[in-house]
């Protein structure tokens, strides 16, 4: 009989932290949608497949989200408008349903739908937000309606049409549902958020599965513990200017990543997916520590390990034990190919033709090893959420062949990752681990991008002002308060803000995760009453790069207008820069704003700013808020100026960042009437000689505590003032 071949699925599900932690909102849907797409079927499959068995890897922070969906807890913007009744919509939502609720691969889960296909040739593929617009009166109500429960629907796994007789009828009717069934159907999918968990623990209890675990809020485990660990896989490398040294925060999201497993699965982890699988020798000392006892990473991490390019593939098909300074744990290594295979090629084979491939190269791998190793073990380890999107029938068709051949088949054998090593313990050590993780096997997605190294130093000195902050406040330790603003720290810790910085990957969200990142540093300042950094208020995706839209208008030459609080002439501010607030979306849009829009421009002596305020003129209202102007490149000034209406006078003056001292501008200077016009000198700014560009945003205080700012997630640039100004200087 030929020897057998031991073959370890790893499914690693996860998902980033959406909630705005001041708003307590979540911003993206992805956690309810995939719940009832992906991670109850993932395992509910095997109630087919009794003999297959599976590893299955849970990240507390999707655990988290999951849970508060299944109590009501958790809200999101296209939750709330999925269950509005439609005839209550309003243009605004009826125009985001028809840009938003198409998010999904249009090939595997709107074409085969006729109805949903029907609607989105209705719309267009190629639409811009004024095209809908101007669309929305081609949309009946039914129409709205059917595609509020499509959006929902076309995320329900096959599984759901097989297994509720309410899914399978709507997926029959195809269209005119009624606000009933979309309400129900709603129901169903907050109610399988609330039983995953209690499925996975079902199967794992029965010894089908096991369940291992990953740090709380999936950091880089290595970059915390040092961003120089980097420059152990990319000699050259470019860091951040601040470098980032704290193993004890890796060590607060395994020991909670541990704890929170205990509370919900009655036992401990024995096993843990590093993040991304970055590893490194300080975090097998950390997770030793912690009674871990395997870990799962990449073949290119063995073979730097080794120091050579593997020529003999045989050593990647078994396990090892990682000894560094005598703190133990066992190590297994992905085989990339095949692993890859089912992320990124099967998806386009026929069912078939894919499982006989895989099946194939299983056995082949046990044919290469042959008599050198008598345990082969290939690891397949990969995301088991995200590529089924992109097969027929949500991959469906080729999971169940393919545990059905693997439990026919006498030379392979499935097995979870515990059971493969109590049986099989390593039989070679590696004392050194060289660092580096599942991509490229290196820390590059990360790290190393001047956007990545910015939130690498936005977190640092967020982490250090917390740090300064608990020590001169000893009333603040030890209080909920102070857990509240670390688990925010924790959770900004988390890989999925970097992942999407840097060139490497896109997505039609990127703008809101570099949001989210900077809302949970944001929300540390506010929670403790302090000023927000101007820093935070920039995106980072895109830094230097023009943003422009219809809400933003480039000036096109000097100007030197007339300061009397009033438009004097039709051409006074007729080429400035203008920009209108509210307008760039995102879960900082505020309704009723308090600067509707102002418009800006410059001679060779004075940066000139009008506002237009919403509010009446000159309105008792006016005198509880301070109008700022924050300069925060190449100094960093703020103007500051408060109205007594009674008086009609204003106290206007700037205050410099490096000393206590307040300039008080001339009363000249700012004027209101219909207008709030302002004048500042360049030469109180105190800029230096070198100077290339000045940075602003505006912003409104009350009590001291900011309530808006604009641009709301970049800035105002201006060049250099000149007299051979040319538009092509300017960018925002």
């Amino acid at each position: 009989m030929a020897k057998k071949t031991y073959l370890a699925f790893l499914w690693h599900q996860h998902q980033p932290i959406y909630k705005d932690p001041l708003s307590n909102t979540y911003e993206l849907p992805w956690v309810r949608l995939h719940a009832t797409k992906d991670y109850y079927d993932m395992v509910a499959i095997l109630d087919d497949y009794p003999k297959v068995k599976l590893n299955i890897n849970l990240v507390p922070s999707l655990l988290i989200q999951l849970d508060e969906y299944a109590k009501g807890i958790a809200k999101d913007k296209f939750l709330e408008l999925s269950l509005k009744p439609v005839l209550e919509l309003n243009e605004e939502e009826k125009i985001f349903i028809l840009m938003n609720f198409f998010m999904a691969n249009w090939e595997t889960m709107v074409y085969p739908y006729n109805r949903y296909h029907q609607l989105l040739d209705k719309r267009g593929k190629q639409t811009s937000q004024e095209d809908i617009k101007r669309m929305l009166n081609y949309f009946k109500p039914e129409d709205i309606r059917d595609l509020q429960v499509w959006f929902n629907l076309s995320w329900f796994d096959p599984y759901w049409r097989k297994h509720d007789e309410f899914i399978d009828s709507l997926y029959i009717k195809g269209r005119d549902f009624t606000e009933e069934e979309k309400q129900k159907l709603i129901e169903k999918q907050l109610k399988i958020c609330g039983m995953i968990v209690e499925k996975h623990k079902e199967l794992q209890d029965r010894g089908q599965i096991e369940v291992s675990v990953t740090p709380f809020y999936h950091p880089i485990m290595p970059l915390l513990c040092d961003t120089n660990n980097a420059l152990d896989a990319t000699p050259n490398i470019v860091l951040p200017k601040k470098r980032f040294s704290h193993p004890e925060d890796a060590v607060w999201h395994v020991q909670n990543a541990i704890k929170y497993y205990e509370e919900l699965f009655g036992r401990k982890p024995k096993g843990m997916w590093p993040s991304e699988g970055s590893v490194c020798n300080e975090v097998i000392k950390i997770v030793s520590d912690n009674g871990i006892r395997w870990l799962a990473t990449d073949e290119a991490v063995l073979a730097a390990s080794f120091n050579k390019v593997f020529e003999n593939r045989k050593y990647l098909f078994r396990p090892y034990n990682i000894n560094i300074d005598g703190k133990q744990v066992n190590m297994i290594f992905r085989d990339h190919g095949l692993s890859d295979s089912i992320g990124f090629v099967y998806s386009k084979w026929n069912p078939d033709d894919a499982v006989k491939d895989f099946i194939s190269k299983i056995k082949n791998i046990g044919n290469y090893v042959g008599d050198e190793y008598d345990h082969t073990l290939v690891s397949v380890i990969l995301d088991g959420e995200n590529c089924w999107e992109y097969y027929q029938n949500d991959g469906r068709d080729f999971l169940s062949k393919l545990y059905a051949a693997l439990e026919q088949d006498e030379d392979i054998e499935t097995v979870t990752i515990s059971d493969y090593l109590e049986k099989f313990p390593p039989e070679n050590t590696l004392n050194n681990l060289k660092a580096g993780s599942w991509i490229n096997g290196n820390f590059g997605i990360w790290i190393g991008h001047n956007e990545d190294n910015t939130a690498w130093n936005y977190l640092g000195q967020t982490r250090d002002f917390l740090t300064e902050y608990t020590k001169q406040h000893p009333e603040f330790s030890g209080s909920d308060l102070e857990k509240k603003v670390w688990q925010i720290l924790y959770a900004a810790e988390g890989s999925d803000w970097n992942w999407w910085y840097g060139d490497d990957h896109s997505s039609g969200n990127d703008l809101m995760f570099d949001l989210l990142f900077r809302q949970h540093l944001m929300a540390i300042y506010s929670l403790l009453n302090q000023k927000i950094p101007d820093y935070l208020y920039k995106a980072i995706k895109g830094q230097g790069k023009a943003v422009t839209g219809n809400n933003f208008v480039m000036p096109t030459s000097l100007i030197t207008p007339i300061i009397d609080g009033e438009i004097s002439n039709y051409f006074e501010w007729k080429k400035s820069g203008y920009y209108i607030v509210g307008h760039s979306g995102g879960s900082m849009h505020q309704v009723a704003t308090i600067i509707k829009s102002f418009n800006y421009g410059f001679d060779l002596d004075n940066i000139y700013l009008a506002l237009k305020l919403n509010m009446e003129e000159k309105t008792k209202e006016l005198e509880i808020f301070n109008f700022n102007i924050n300069f925060m490149e190449p100094v960093r000034n703020k103007i500051s100026a408060r109205f007594d209406i009674n008086s009609n006078l204003a106290e206007f003056y700037i205050s410099y960042e490096n000393s206590r001292e307040k300039f008080y501008l001339s009363s000249e200077d700012i004027k209101l009437k219909t207008l709030m016009e302002i004048r500042i000198p360049l030469k109180i700014l105190k800029l230096p000689e070198s100077y290339n560009s000045i940075e602003f945003t505006v912003s409104v205080d009350k009590d001291n505590m900011e309530v808006e700012r604009w641009p709301y997630q970049s800035s105002v640039i201006i060049p250099k003032p000149a007299k051979n100004f040319n538009l092509m200087s300017w960018s925002v």
